[in-house]
């Protein structure tokens, strides 16, 4: 059988893999996939917990970064463990790019020496909260195509549910919200 990945040799058919014994094989194989995502998750949810061991829970506290571009990636692994561990790999992608940036704002914006992450989970919604000393509030833009920066709030704006800033008596705290199954 040529093409396609096919070999030129031809096909044996064993006695195992005839039409009755192939619903057999394809629900063990099913069985093994999903014995194989089981322990994936297991893995991941593992894997969160060390991150959130040795750096802070913030969805049990506000977990303080140094202001530096190197904690982004940082504040995303923290998020990203937290997601995971709430049972909700899907908004992996969504929380990771917008935790990206709301940590650039406050990075980028701010002029402070550290900021704080916070997540918190309720009754079918998400939320998380980057906190940081300035009262200067964020702008949400127009975006224009050809635009290379700028684009923070406008991807926030797009990709959340709902999205805010709300002004504390020292600072301020950016924080959006996504909508999620209910527990």
């Amino acid at each position: 059988m040529a093409g396609r990945g096919g070999s030129e040799q031809p096909q044996r058919v064993n006695a195992n893999t005839a039409a009755g014994a192939t619903p057999v094989l394809a629900a063990a194989a099913a069985d093994a996939d999903a014995a194989d995502d089981a322990a994936d998750a297991a893995d991941a949810a593992e894997a969160a917990s060390g991150v959130l061991d040795l750096l802070g829970d913030p969805s049990v506290a506000e977990v303080h970064l140094a202001s530096r571009p190197e904690s982004a990636s940082t504040a995303r692994r923290l998020a990203l463990s937290v997601i995971r561990l709430w049972g909700l790999p899907q908004y992996g992608d969504t929380v990771e790019l917008l935790v990206s940036e709301l940590v650039g704002n406050a990075v980028r914006h701010t002029g402070a020496r550290s900021f704080g992450l916070r997540m918190r989970r309720r009754r079918g919604w998400v939320r998380v909260e980057v906190r940081d000393p300035s009262r200067a509030l964020p702008c949400l833009l127009p975006v224009r195509e050809l635009d290379i920066s700028g684009r923070g709030l406008f991807l926030v704006d797009r990709l959340s549910d709902r999205w805010g800033v709300d002004l504390q008596p020292r600072g301020k705290t950016s924080w959006f919200e996504l909508r999620v199954p209910e527990r």
